[in-house]
């Protein structure tokens, strides 16, 4: 495993599939752990919902006395507590969170994280509509992508959000998307297929603290942790499927207004007044 740090701000976390030691990073407002699961069941604990995404293969979910099984290549949320993860054949399971109470943030891939004032904190979480506390499964298959954009599927729960960006081949090189964030802190989940991160530093007064663009390579099983205001896209390159997550927390409203979010209806945004 391994965590390099850029000049402008942004961190590459690579984890090493050949150590057997948990493997997560944590960001400023949510910790992913990345597990290959092979005969073995994963134990999660949180205070809060947990996104899991199972790539390929599926398997059962057991919330104490409950066992809930889990098709291939769903996204998962799973309600507050202990949960334990176990896969049909060896595979992936990637679990998200805002709030970890099993792990120590200094045994992170990446620790120990300064804090960033510019991001805003998760504040109040979501609540889920008509007070359901169950685990709730999505079939990849079954997401519907923006009519503008069929590369990616929206998730939510109460206290982040994802885009899971498919599609197969080269990106597109006279389509891309460089924007910045304001406010919150982005990670780009590599989870099959190559890719170059394009970064650029905006230009302030200060002309020493004037930053070179980086476009930066990274395969599978890698994370980009990318700061406020750094201009960013991501281009996969090279042949073959290619599957990455973007990672928010907290949710991210401007998608749920547009409708994107699949299960925004599932949810009560806590700084909404019903009308």
């Amino acid at each position: 495993m391994s965590n390099t740090l850029l000049p402008n701000g942004a961190q590459l976390v690579e984890f090493d599939s050949a150590t057997r030691a948990r493997r997560f990073a944590i960001g400023q407002t949510f910790i992913a752990e990345w597990f290959d699961l092979d005969g073995t069941a994963a134990s999660i604990s949180s205070a809060e919902e947990t996104i899991l995404y199972f790539p390929d293969a599926g398997g059962t979910l057991a919330l104490g006395s409950e066992t809930v099984e889990i098709p291939d290549a769903a996204l998962v949320v799973a309600p507050p507590g202990r949960v334990s993860v176990e896969l049909h054949v060896p595979g992936i399971v990637l679990v998200l969170a805002t709030e970890r109470a099993d792990l120590d943030p200094m045994q992170a891939v990446n620790a120990p994280a300064l804090r960033d004032a510019r991001v805003k904190a998760v504040g109040e979480p979501f609540v889920r509509a008509g007070g359901a506390k169950g685990v709730q499964i999505f079939p990849i298959a079954e997401l519907q992508p923006p009519p503008t954009n069929g590369r990616i599927r929206f998730l939510q729960s109460a206290t982040m959000s994802i885009n899971l960006v498919l599609y197969d081949g080269a990106r597109d090189r006279n389509a891309l998307s460089p924007h910045a964030h304001t406010d919150f802190e982005q990670a780009t989940l590599a989870i099959q297929g190559d890719y170059l991160h394009h970064l650029r530093a905006p230009w302030g007064p200060d002309a020493d603290q004037w930053r070179d663009d980086v476009h930066l390579p990274a395969g599978p099983a890698s994370m980009l942790l990318i700061p406020p205001h750094l201009i960013h896209t991501t281009e996969g390159v090279g042949e073959g499927r290619h599957v990455l997550m973007d990672i928010f927390a907290p949710p991210r409203r401007d998608f749920i207004q547009k409708g994107w979010v699949a299960n925004a209806a599932d949810y009560i945004d806590p700084l909404v007044i019903p009308a």
